[in-house]
């Protein structure tokens, strides 16, 4: 179905006021009940947008359940990109309500989704890992430095960043959801897990797009315990760890200076969060994070 016709035969429109976006999100219905999901963003943005949509076919043919990728274009409204409708609810929301082992399920899951992401090969173009994250790092250490509050141990951060840093070198490269976790999940009404929002996505280590499991961590150990699992079938290989916890420093910052225009409420979470993060981290001394509890039987 083409984007004109589609905005021509949905014209009831309802608004969506959730997550990060600066795009504008409608639920749109025809008069029969047929419903999609329209974004609508700044015009300036189309070829990132169209980018996205191409990449979104290709994540639908690797077989994972997601928002599917409908039609796009340009309108005076802006550049509008029309999805599937997926009816559930947040995934978030409503994990802590099942039992540690359907969690961990419902991780594996979106493991294998993720995998199967991840098997889309990133285009030759792009700038080698190992430049690209360190330039990366040297900005949120520049960044942090400059910002008038810090963590309380802080250092403990930079130190873990500076010692390996070496790990970064001869990392493969993909393409990412770019915000994978458990608030980009949704569970439909007949209980299957879907990925949603991929308006972050881009191309980088596949390892790194591990870095938002902090906040599944916070929702479900058990959740994103099966989710390590999931993605790695045969084990999870110790390089994983420690560029996970390169990964998770690395965002965690960088929060810090971030959070700052947006007021006290979002420096708080951010101050929590470094302190759970070195909780779970043993203060950098381990590798493997308290929150992962494999239950995967062996068979």
């Amino acid at each position: 179905m083409e984007l004109s016709e589609i905005l021509w035969r949905f014209s009831d429109r309802e608004p969506i006021h959730r997550g990060w976006s600066s795009d504008k999100k409608y639920r749109i219905s025809d008069e029969n009940g047929g419903r999609y999901l329209l974004r609508i963003s700044d015009i300036s943005t189309r070829e990132a947008k169209l980018t996205e949509f191409s990449m979104m076919q290709k994540a639908e043919k690797t077989g994972i359940a997601m928002c599917r990728p409908i039609a796009c274009g340009e309108t005076d409204e802006g550049f509008c990109v029309v999805h599937s409708w997926v009816d559930g609810v947040d995934l978030e929301t409503v994990l802590p309500s099942f039992s540690g082992e359907q969690q961990y399920r419902l991780g594996i899951t979106a493991g294998d989704a993720l995998r199967r992401i991840h098997s889309i090969p990133a285009p030759a173009s792009v700038e080698d890992w190992n430049v690209r994250y360190h330039r990366k790092i040297d900005r949120k250490i520049r960044n942090y430095h400059a910002c008038p509050i810090k963590y309380d141990r802080g250092e403990v951060f930079l130190s873990y960043l500076e010692e390996n840093r070496a790990c970064l070198s001869e990392r493969p490269q993909c393409f990412q959801h770019g915000d994978f976790h458990a608030g980009n999940m949704m569970l439909s009404t007949a209980g299957e897990l879907y990925i949603i929002d991929f308006n972050r996505s881009d191309f980088g280590d596949p390892w790194e797009e591990f870095n938002r499991i902090v906040w599944s961590a916070q929702c479900s150990p058990a959740f994103a315990s099966g989710c390590v699992d999931g993605y790695f079938a045969n084990g999870v290989p110790m390089l994983f760890w420690r560029l996970l916890a390169l990964y998770i420093v690395s965002n965690t910052l960088s929060s810090l200076p971030w959070a700052v225009p947006f007021g006290e409420g979002e420096i708080a979470t951010m101050r929590r969060q470094a302190e759970e993060v070195l909780t779970w981290y043993d203060d950098m001394r381990r590798i493997v994070p308290s929150w992962y509890q494999p239950m995967r039987k062996e068979t």
